[in-house]
């Protein structure tokens, strides 16, 4: 036992970090896309203050279509364009790219879904006082759905480590890159047992985490 922490502490270490550098990162970007668009999908969608049957199409076709995609299809689908827009297709850089295009679009569902939770009728009495509609959507519709949010970006973040672990056959790096070379290829049996140790640890922490503040964010 002392000699394998020995021997692979580090690299797990490093395997550990690899991780969190691509989830943070492309869950940073995948916030920034998918909050827009999911204020524009309940925006233009029907009976709606800027309601257009064409943006609102358009967007559900290109969210479902990226969806539909499996991850891994998608990975090696968009090599030239992740070549063309970093530089790279393998290391954590490669990767954060279709990392963000396949989080945005579940990101934008999740969050649509819960702005959609918010009672109709507290919206209608805000429009009826003349209460503009961004200052609805920032200060009323997100505000009260802050607990599905907080929710949905936990199930984003826990899906975003699985996306991690595939994105080891490119080379990616972090847990799923160690746990394929070390575990798959080489048969280190002992490797991958400790690698998927290490990932239900992580999502166990990551969804308790995400439980307590939507049960917080619930109370206030």
């Amino acid at each position: 036992m002392n000699e394998f922490m020995e021997e692979w502490l580090p690299i797990f270490g490093e395997a550990v970090v690899q991780t969190f550098q691509m989830v943070i990162i492309s869950h940073f970007f995948a916030v920034l896309i998918g909050i827009p668009l999911a204020i524009l999908l309940i925006l233009t969608r029907p009976g709606q203050s800027l309601e257009n049957k064409w943006v609102y199409q358009i967007l559900n076709l290109i969210i479902n279509v990226i969806r539909s995609v499996p991850f891994i299809i998608l990975l090696f689908f968009i090599l030239p364009f992740t070549k063309l827009l970093v530089g790279v297709t393998i290391g954590v850089k490669g990767v954060i790219v279709p990392l963000v295009i396949n989080a945005a679009p579940y990101i934008a569902r999740l969050i649509e879904s819960a702005l959609l939770e918010v009672d109709n009728g507290v919206i209608e009495a805000y429009k009826a006082m003349g209460i503009k509609t961004r200052q609805i959507i920032w200060n009323v519709m997100l505000r009260e759905a802050r607990p599905a949010i907080i929710l949905g970006l936990t199930i984003a973040t826990v899906s975003l480590i699985g996306a991690t672990a595939m994105a080891g056959l490119v080379g990616a790096g972090g847990l799923g890159d160690l746990a394929y070379r070390f575990g798959h290829l080489r048969y280190e049996v002992d490797v991958m047992y400790v690698t998927v140790i290490i990932l239900i640890i992580i999502v166990q922490g990551i969804q308790s985490i995400g439980n307590r503040l939507a049960a917080r964010l619930k109370k206030d």
